[in-house]
């Protein structure tokens, strides 16, 4: 490094610290290095994926992280199995991999001890979806809409599509993977997580076991002179809690200095941190998305499965994966042993079309009720205010939201909804059309046409409505 960069380095940090404050600048390296330490450790010794392909897709694939990430050295220890980033020597983070739980970063105590769930030999409730051979596009129409959503453009922005999932009533039509990627490779769904979080509350309030009105169970806000006691659950599914942990619409290099990343990446107990923030605006009366309730949900999560790590994570595999047959899924936890639902899931392409194909069943599978009677409709209703279009864990095409109105006009139907995360990742569901379409990539945010997703959805919609019935749809 030369001694001009690192002087500009030096510089920008100093600068955002005079505008920002020092103490939100003082968290900006271990913000940048925690999120690449994760993201690296993730796809290393969970995707089994080459951290070089990973560390250069997902820089290039964030607004301005070109600003920093030449400064950025990653240490990846293949016999520890850890990984270990650093930002001009500033900002040290290290990611740690545990058999079965995947990757936590680690923040120099030890990490909450978790006994991963053994494997469940139940049988699967949902029909299977294809066998094990990658199933080439079963049309040419459909064949075409894959070749253009794997073609790469000539100059950046880069769609680096890493899979593409096509199902039809049921079964897979069409499907396409990346060089060194296929039908059990784990993918890192980002905050496609937020939907299976979602879920998963959703077969508490099934059990009794949590209700969306009333006051939320969580500790810190028990007593009723305390305003956050009015948060109910449905308001932190809907992003409108009113904590003030900022922002996590836009994942940025600017990002880097709301507290909800600090929750993400220098806390160790991100519930506790979460739960400790004060309000920033009346529960129920303002949409702020953010990581924050997502985290809050998921300990909500783990005190109704018994209060210990490994309790919810058989919680969520008992009652969510084993009966859509998820078998190529690991739920990633933070250092205190909660599950980091705002975005740490990874599951093949086929197990995120499996996921959604609970929803387009309406939440049945092999004729049992898994979420709540009138849960899908209640998840893709939208939230007052949401401007992209969101609804209680999934991004929706009703109401009357700008986002709803792009994808409207780019195209997508209007009872299309779905999960989606950062940087090109989307489990969607357009139950007129029989359609789930899982896509995964390392595509910038902007411009919204960057991904390719919206030629995919119309090229799709169009190739199965043309062919009408596709051999292997029913």
């Amino acid at each position: 490094m030369t001694r001009r960069r690192k002087i500009v380095l030096l510089t920008t940090i100093a600068c955002a610290g005079l505008a920002l404050g020092a103490a939100r600048a003082g968290d900006v390296p271990k913000v940048a290095t925690g999120f690449v330490a994760g993201i690296l450790c993730s796809e290393t010794f969970v995707s089994g994926l080459d951290p070089r392909r990973t560390f250069t897709e997902t820089n290039d694939a964030m607004p301005g992280t070109g600003l920093i990430s030449w400064a950025m050295e990653y240490r990846v220890d293949r016999v520890r199995k850890d990984v270990t980033v650093t930002l001009f020597g500033l900002g040290r983070s290290h990611a740690v991999y545990r058999e079965g739980l995947g990757c936590t970063l680690a923040h120099g105590e030890p990490l909450a001890e978790v006994m991963p769930p053994p494997d469940d030999r139940q049988p699967a409730l949902l029909p299977e979806i294809a066998g094990p051979a990658i199933v080439p596009p079963q049309s040419p129409e459909l064949a075409t809409a894959l070749d253009r959503a794997f073609d790469e453009p000539a100059q950046p922005p880069y769609r680096r599509t890493r899979a593409i999932v096509v199902m039809k009533a049921g079964r897979v039509i069409a499907e396409r993977y990346a060089y060194g990627i296929g039908p059990e490779t784990l993918l890192l769904g980002f905050s496609m997580t937020k939907s299976v979080i979602s879920a998963l509350t959703g077969v508490l309030v099934r059990q009794g076991k949590l209700k969306l009105d009333g006051p939320a169970p969580v500790a810190a806000w028990k007593h009723p002179d305390d305003p956050r006691h009015a948060i109910s659950v449905d308001q932190l599914l809907r992003h409108t809690a009113g904590l003030a942990l900022g922002s996590s619409l836009q994942a940025s290099l600017g990002s880097a200095f709301e507290p909800v990343n600090r929750m993400k990446f220098v806390e160790a107990d991100m519930a506790t941190y979460a739960a400790s923030m004060p309000l920033a605006t009346a529960p129920g009366t303002a949409w702020n998305y953010h990581d924050g309730n997502t985290i809050l949900l998921s300990h909500l999560i783990r005190n109704a499965a018994g209060g210990h790590p490994a309790a919810a994570l058989h919680f969520a595999r008992r009652e969510l994966f084993v009966p859509l047959g998820m078998r190529h899924v690991t739920l990633q936890l933070d250092a205190s042993g909660t599950i980091e639902g705002s975005s740490e899931m990874l599951a093949s392409a086929r197990d995120w079309a499996r996921f959604g194909q609970l929803y387009l069943n309406d939440g049945v599978a092999g004729g049992k009720r898994i979420l709540p009677e009138g849960w899908v409709s209640y998840s893709s209703s939208p939230t007052p205010n949401a401007w992209v279009g969101i609804g209680a864990g999934f991004w929706t095409n009703q109401g009357d939201s700008f986002g709803a109105k792009f994808r409207i006009a780019h195209g997508w139907p209007r009872d299309a909804f779905f999960a989606k995360g950062t940087i090109g990742q989307y489990t969607i569901v357009i139950p007129s059309e029989r359609l789930v379409i899982v896509r995964m990539g390392r595509s910038p945010n902007w411009p919204p046409e960057a991904d390719g997703v919206f030629d995919l959805v119309r090229d799709v919609v169009a190739a199965t409505r043309e062919k009408g019935k596709i051999a292997g749809a029913d």
